[in-house]
């Protein structure tokens, strides 16, 4: 189960909640306005992870903090790196589960991919977190801070500014909304990362789409395709049951006539199973309305399964066959293979015995 906060964690909250409990805080204290902003800049400025770094504060009113609120901070259990510059964390929560983020360079891009539940319960066939199975929502603190200790550790090891986030780590951020809604307002409006350096990754919760096409902000939305036609999407994604084609479209339609926000759509290339060329004439002619764009990933093999990804002449047949029809299309590199990137996989090394370790794994994502 998951431990609850004994005292409002000061992470987790939307900035206006958190001014609004500190100002209470030192008011009751008796203790001038600005301590309020001192400690607003050691959370946002500052990605303190405990009240003793804000050493500006004296002692006792850090002892005040301590007993009154919390700072949600997570154990880095492993860090890897790879050969190419890909680092990527297993982090140990309070009660004991693994999550993991990663952090990808890239040029001048610096990419964070975060978590946003442990394991997860989509159970898509191609996935590694997939074939680990669903323990739990995580917090908006344990979002957030994936983030804060993240940028710490790119600071501190010369990787430079995180540039984009990515929530297409272990979980489907849409079916946590009570953390993944608030998380975006505290990344957007306390460590003002721009709306459209945030992409949201789903499967396909329409709900979550709809709510994310109510919001002003324009954050950015990558759907998990990897078919264009349901009884093959079903085959992949069981939500596809659930949500249907035709009414993810219609809800990728609202999100789209939002107006500012970009739809990618993401597509694992299995040899075989949904790579022919008259899939990719149905994958044109479905996304051909959103001017969007598709990023065609190599599939990371299965060892449990025949399951082999696309031979490379053939992706790069699929990639031109769609830009034929208009389609932008982007065949991404696989990354941090050497210390086993992709979304799961590392968990799946530190927790022997379960189901994962003993079929393998593989991942779309990160």
């Amino acid at each position: 189960m998951i431990s609850i906060a004994q005292h409002p964690d000061l992470v987790g909250l939307p900035p206006k909640e958190v001014e609004s409990h500190l100002r209470e805080h030192f008011e009751a204290r008796g203790q001038p306005g600005y301590r309020v902003e001192q400690v607003l800049h050691w959370i946002y400025g500052g990605l303190a992870t405990s009240f003793e770094e804000m050493t500006n504060l004296p002692r006792s009113e850090r002892e005040a903090l301590a007993e009154e609120f919390e700072l949600t901070v997570l154990e880095a259990s492993r860090i890897s790196r790879s050969a190419d510059g890909t680092a990527k964390h297993l982090w140990r929560l309070r009660d004991g589960e693994l999550i993991e983020s990663v952090l990808i360079p890239a040029g001048k891009r610096l990419t964070l991919c975060i978590s946003s539940q442990a394991g997860c319960a989509m159970a898509c066939t191609f996935c590694a977190t997939g074939w680990m199975g669903y323990d739990r929502q995580l917090t908006a603190g344990e979002i957030v801070a994936q983030y804060r200790q993240s940028r710490r550790f790119a600071d501190e090891g010369g990787y430079g500014k995180i540039t984009n986030i990515v929530f297409m780590g272990m979980g489907e951020p849409l079916m946590n909304p009570k953390a993944v809604f608030p998380t975006l307002e505290i990344l957007n409006q306390g460590y003002a990362v721009a709306a459209r350096r945030i992409t949201i990754s789903t499967v396909g919760v329409v709900p979550g789409i709809e709510r994310l096409a109510e919001l002003p902000e324009q954050y950015h939305l990558a759907v998990s395709l990897h078919a264009p036609d349901s009884e093959l999407r079903a085959s992949l994604i069981p939500l596809e049951r659930k949500y249907p084609l035709p009414r993810l479209l219609e809800a990728l339609r609202r999100f789209d006539a939002a107006g500012g926000k970009r739809i990618t759509f993401e597509y694992v290339m299995i040899d075989g199973v949904n790579d022919s060329l008259a899939l990719a004439d149905s994958l044109a002619e479905l996304v051909a309305e959103f001017k969007a764009f598709v990023n065609l990933i190599p599939f990371n093999p299965i060892p449990a399964t025949e399951w082999q990804p696309t031979p490379p002449d053939r992706l790069s047949a699929f990639a031109r066959r769609l830009e034929r029809r208009g389609i932008a299309a982007f065949v991404r590199t696989p990354r941090g293979r050497d210390i086993a990137a992709a979304c799961g996989q590392l968990k799946a090394e530190a927790t022997e015995g379960r189901r994962l370790v003993q079929l393998g794994a593989s991942g779309e994502s990160s």
